[in-house]
């Protein structure tokens, strides 16, 4: 396959410090057996992602690398990136993704034969081969959070919806859902057109559930494809700042209740809402910083 061929997939991956899990990345997606360009949109990394992935796959007429030079959030390193791609479908990818040779392919021929399905991802699986808890999964409310806080989504009786269905039978084909993993997103480029860009009021965390929600609103459908198949280890770019990480994810769970769902309920009901999505990030900060200490602790006992 030569750079000549026109892509059928272009595959946009916003880095940020995902070291060598990067240059792995872009070379599963090459090794797709389908045309496929890669732009790679970093944001502004300071590990050794980007040397790496020079000096494996830097000759590569179908790799471009833009260089952002600050951390602009995943919505926006994503948007960045846009101008620079030509195919009619684009991959939205994690760094810490690794896509099956086939995935590509199979995804985009389902999109083919479906003009009615804006979005579909594949079957998102974690280091172990089990598939992954947010590969198919439902709009989350806030009946759908507290039922998860107070762990009652296990219960096999428990009734209403699930945010996960990964404990369900596997489709043996592809099904409609309402949310699949925003690790592998791959758009049909006339739906992005009419429905819009990822939002960047948010920065990491609930961009992809926003798109969702706004691609249904548009009379797009959202599929899963589970015979492709990709692996996602999952959150190897964050671990170094869970706190923040954290932050960004409590911020993005408030934007999406303001936008997308507070007007459904009684204005005292969205306030306790918010007031929840708040003590929660404080709950998880005190408790990450707890972790934070006694491990320092530990390292400095004397032995």
């Amino acid at each position: 396959m030569t750079a000549s061929v026109a892509p059928q997939v272009s595959v946009i991956v916003v880095n940020y410090n995902a070291g060598p899990l990067l240059s792995r990345c872009v070379g599963a997606v090459l090794g797709s057996d389908i045309p496929v360009e890669v732009v790679v949109s970093d944001n502004g990394s300071t590990d050794d992602s980007l040397t790496l992935l020079r000096a494996t796959w830097g000759a590569e007429a179908r790799l471009t690398l833009i260089e952002n030079g600050a951390n602009l959030g995943f919505a926006k390193g994503n948007n960045k990136a846009l101008p620079h791609t030509q195919a009619d479908y684009l991959l939205f990818l994690n760094p810490d993704s690794v896509v099956e040779p086939a995935t590509l392919g199979r995804v985009r021929a389902f999109l083919e034969n479906r003009p009615d399905v804006g979005m579909a991802g594949c079957l998102v699986l974690d280091p172990d081969g089990s598939e992954q808890v947010a590969c198919r999964r439902s709009i989350p409310d806030p009946w759908i959070a507290l039922k998860r806080i107070l762990h009652l989504d296990r219960l096999g009786g428990s009734r209403g919806r699930r945010l996960n269905h990964s404990l369900e039978p596997l489709p043996q084909g592809p099904i409609e859902v309402e949310a699949i993993s925003g690790s592998f997103m791959m758009v049909r480029r006339a739906a992005l057109d009419e429905v819009g860009p990822l939002d960047e009021g948010y920065f990491l965390h609930c961009e992809d559930l926003d798109w969702f929600v706004r691609f249904h609103e548009a009379g797009w459908k959202i599929a899963l494809v589970p015979s492709a198949g990709a692996t996602h280890y999952k959150g190897s770019c964050s671990t170094s700042t869970p706190i923040a990480v954290e932050r960004h994810k409590h911020r993005g769970m408030e934007r999406f209740f303001r936008k997308h769902q507070a007007q459904q309920y009684p204005r005292a009901f969205g306030w306790l809402v918010i007031v929840g999505i708040r003590l929660h990030f404080g709950l998880k900060a005190l408790v990450l910083a707890a972790r934070h200490s006694w491990r320092n602790r530990g390292r400095k006992a004397p032995r």
